[in-house]
């Protein structure tokens, strides 16, 4: 063969290898183009899954947060008709107590049920006291429809009007609610 004819073939291989060359090259660019578009895709997503993700997070939360104050509030209604129930046995003890016969109070074998009643009167106020009971102070307060309940208006000359001049029944708040308001008399 004679140089051209060489340099020819040559070149022909040199073009088909060229060519092979240019086609794996777009076969390769279509390819990273391809995968590129999948991890576009990908992205895409992985941020919708997150973005879904956080607000289911974000709901958990507040169903948790609204079960532990459905909980609170049912436990803390629970106490409170508890303590409802309870104040007429407070009411009766102090009854007992405040009524016991001085006789009773000087005779040795009654003098241990009377230090028994006021020991319970005593628990029973310290148990309440535990719960965030308090009594309300009623005599010799203004009149308070929050508070108070007026069962009847006496004429008390040197008491100003409105104010509390015997309570007939003791009311009770549990923190800042009424249990039971104070049952009272009430100067014109």
């Amino acid at each position: 063969m004679t140089k051209k004819a060489s340099k020819h073939k040559t070149e022909q291989k040199e073009d088909v290898v060229v060519e092979e060359a240019v086609k794996q090259s777009e076969a390769l660019a279509a390819k990273v183009e391809e995968l590129e578009g999948q991890l576009t895709d990908s992205k895409q997503q992985m941020d919708k899954l997150r973005e879904e993700l956080m607000r289911k997070a974000a709901e958990f939360e507040n169903f948790r947060r609204q079960k532990e104050r459905e909980a609170q509030k049912a436990g803390s209604r629970a106490l409170e008709n508890i303590i409802r129930e309870l104040l007429p046995l407070v009411d009766d003890v102090n009854r007992i107590v405040e009524h016991a016969p001085e006789v009773l109070e000087r005779t040795e074998e009654a003098r241990p049920y009377i230090d028994g009643v006021e020991l319970l009167k005593k628990n029973f106020f310290k148990w309440l006291t535990d719960k965030g009971v308090s009594r309300i102070e009623a005599v010799g307060k203004k009149m308070d429809v929050d508070f108070h309940e007026a069962i009847t208006q006496v004429d008390s000359p040197d008491t100003e009007p409105e104010t509390v001049i015997e309570e007939f029944q003791a009311g009770y708040v549990l923190g800042d609610k009424v249990l039971r308001h104070a049952k009272v008399v009430v100067a014109k």
